[in-house]
């Protein structure tokens, strides 16, 4: 059986405010294409089908177009809600669309409950596992505590349980939204550290063929049958490295991975993160190949040049982000911000910080008389404050 898994699609999403919609519109497309050409016999979509539980009417316009082209071609598509997804609006109208082959699995009490599927060799029973949050679902599987390791073990329990009633040589697909203990993560994923340790271990998943894993953007494998797909798009700079794909599993008659390939996903711009003082990125042709690309630039100048970004703009006209990381010289001590501010009062300190945000420039005696002014008018609010709670 032939499996496209993919997931974190964000649709809505933007990338430093720059819209990605005619990016994610591009995605679809080519998913579309890619489940046509190469005959996918199913596709998984592991969680965070929107990128937020609101989602835009251009968002919903989005995935309402993908499941109705993938159910004219005939092939099922299971889909489980992520932790940015409002599981009971992603889920309505879940019972009747399952008729049309779009599988929507957000409700925690339907996890043992299979799509099942079939090929030549026999059953596929396809488990979806929505994002868990350990302190609304617990006292569904009967627990008193515990955080998404427990939650999550609990509901394989129940995946376990029913396997194990099927057929002899019936293979399990499970799909599930998590953090998964050895995953490498990026800037742009959700913390869900909220009602506990936020990884699960991959031994959670013993028992299946196959566990299609959303939640982390780096397409990677824990284990060969235990993947993340990744994001299709980049949501961070931090993902400028990564290789967006989904992956093509073919599944064999055990269960075993006969075959595997990654598919590329259309990108809208290349990501480049570049590093220098200003005068070097804007005259330097070492930096020529990042004209085009989403800019994140992180100036080392000892003070911070005027007019940065619409500088960096002239040559980079798609920076989107602009960081400063003074470079200090050999032997220069790096005392931390407490020692730095220690003994030196608050009109001092708000002096220093003038300094630090221009290009060495102190503060002229008509700011130095503001700031004072400023903080006595301070001084006095909270006098009068403390004078009346007597």
């Amino acid at each position: 059986m032939r499996l496209l898994h993919t997931s974190d699609w964000h649709l809505g999403r933007s990338f430093h405010r720059e819209s990605l919609y005619d990016a994610q519109r591009a995605f679809l497309d080519h998913l579309v294409t890619v489940v046509e050409a190469e005959r996918v016999d199913a596709v998984l979509v592991a969680g965070d089908v929107y990128d937020r539980a609101l989602p835009s009417l251009e968002a919903v316009g989005l995935f309402d177009d993908v499941l109705v082209r993938l159910a004219g071609l005939g092939v099922p598509a299971v889909f489980i809600s992520g932790n940015h997804d409002s599981a009971r609006r992603l889920g309505v109208a879940a019972r009747l669309i399952d008729r049309a082959g779009i599988h929507l699995r957000t409700d925690p009490d339907g996890c043992a409950e299979p799509v099942l599927l079939a090929d030549d060799h026999g059953p596929v029973a396809v488990y979806g596992l929505p994002y868990l949050e350990p302190t609304l679902v617990r006292e569904r599987f009967g627990l008193d505590r515990g955080g998404h390791d427990r939650v999550l073990g609990a509901a394989m329990d129940t995946v376990r349980a029913d396997l194990a009633a099927r057929p002899a040589g019936t293979r399990a697909v499970v799909l599930a939204h998590a953090f998964v203990t050895g995953g490498e993560s990026s800037d742009s994923e959700r913390d869900i550290t909220v009602g506990g340790v936020a990884s699960v271990p991959a031994s959670v998943f013993d028992g299946v063929h196959y566990a299609a894993l959303g939640h982390l953007h780096g397409c990677q494998r824990l284990a060969p049958h235990l993947r993340y797909s990744g994001s299709p798009l980049a949501y961070s700079f931090s993902e400028a490295e990564h290789r967006k794909t989904m992956w093509l599993i073919d599944l064999a008659a055990d269960g075993s991975i006969a075959e595997e390939r990654r598919i590329d996903c259309p990108q809208p711009r290349r990501l480049a993160r570049i590093r220098e003082r200003l005068d070097v990125l804007l005259d330097d042709e070492r930096f020529d190949w990042a004209e085009e690309c989403w800019v994140e630039a992180t100036l080392t100048d000892p003070a911070r040049p005027a007019d940065a970004m619409e500088r960096l703009r002239r040559r980079f006209p798609h920076t989107l982000q602009l960081l400063f990381d003074p470079e200090h010289a050999d032997g220069d001590a790096h005392p931390s911000y407490a020692a730095r501010v220690s003994g030196r009062s608050d009109l001092e300190v708000a002096e220093g910080f003038v300094r630090h945000v221009r290009p060495g420039a102190a503060p002229t005696p008509a700011e130095q008389a503001w700031l004072a002014e400023g903080f006595e008018a301070v001084r006095r609010a909270d006098a009068l404050t403390e004078e009346a709670a007597r």
